[in-house]
């Protein structure tokens, strides 16, 4: 394999799940401002409290590991799990107690 062929175990989809206080004005501006840098990278909501983007590699995954660390709210949890594209192929997801098909990946990578 060639460096400029893709894989599906280096192609990542990067998950960040939160946890953060919304019980003062300044905490829930604090909430809106992470979910807006969220949405601003290119993360996707997939549930009310965790968003997913699609990335080239442990590379650009370090990448936006730095720039999320740098707008971290200061009150809070937040995880960041990372999954291979071939691991994200085998989520199950279920809505309204019915099986859903899997999402369908992207059919190539944006550079940009």
């Amino acid at each position: 394999m060639t460096a400029t062929q893709l894989s599906g175990y280096r192609l990542m989809w990067i998950f960040v799940m939160f946890d953060l206080p919304v019980t003062s004005k300044a905490e829930m501006r604090a909430a809106t401002k992470f979910r807006e840098y969220l949405l601003d990278e290119g993360f996707e909501k997939s549930q009310f409290s965790v968003y997913a983007r699609f990335c080239n590699g442990k590379e650009q995954f370090e990448a936006h590991m730095r720039r999320i660390e740098a707008h971290l709210p200061d009150r809070g949890d937040v995880h960041v799990l990372t999954f291979t594209d071939r691991q994200y192929e085998n989520i199950v997801r279920f809505s309204g107690q019915r099986r859903r098909r899997s999402r369908k990946n992207p059919d190539q990578l944006a550079l940009f």
